[in-house]
């Protein structure tokens, strides 16, 4: 293991009280901290309150929100995503955010935000497969972005009965391949760094 601990910026891309995809995203991320010892930073969009893209506002004065966005996903070594599934493809709220931070400041490299950055796919769904065809959106975007998309992901069915009271997921085969994306983004991250 590095001597500095990999930095993992956690994004759900639901602003829903109580979202389950963002519940997934805390519980995966408490694992890869307490299991490898990750350095973890929640973003929540709801706090951020980005405007939605618009080149005008862009030129005019670059949104302090989007510039908060950048500097986060700017200074860490990969990026956890949990997605929820709108119509087949992933929340307005999380391409947004994605074109935000997609933007280049005066000075900054071109995709800092993603190029390089290995991110690793989570959704829930109270449907029974989970989010997952949102997450093929997510991954062809990212990739776009020339960020490094793990193969492993994973999507949590009959999202509304999978947690127990703090926030556990109950099923140990869910469990375990919930952390399997963690830790591939770890282990791909640790060889980079």
């Amino acid at each position: 293991m590095s001597e500095s601990p990999i930095r993992v910026a956690v994004v759900s891309g639901s602003l829903r009280k109580g979202s389950f995809n963002s519940m997934l995203a805390r519980y995966v991320a408490e694992d890869m901290k307490s299991s490898s010892g990750c350095a973890i930073e929640f973003i929540s969009l709801t706090d951020l309150d980005l405007p939605m893209f618009n080149e005008d506002l862009e030129a005019e004065q670059f949104p302090d929100s989007a510039k908060k966005l950048k500097a986060s996903l700017i200074g860490c070594d990969a990026i956890l995503v949990a997605s929820p599934e709108y119509n087949g493809s992933f929340s307005g709220a999380l391409k947004n955010a994605i074109d935000w931070a997609s933007r280049p400041l005066e000075g900054e490299e071109s995709l800092a935000c993603f190029k390089g950055k290995v991110c690793g796919l989570l959704a829930a769904s109270p449907g029974a497969i989970g989010g997952l065809r949102g997450l093929r959106h997510v991954r062809q975007v990212l990739t776009q972005l020339h960020a490094i998309v793990v193969p492993a992901e994973f999507a949590l069915g009959t999202a509304h009965g999978a947690f127990d009271d703090d926030g556990n997921l109950k099923d140990e085969r869910a469990a375990g391949l919930a952390k399997s994306v963690g830790s591939s983004v770890f282990n791909v991250a640790s060889k980079l760094q």
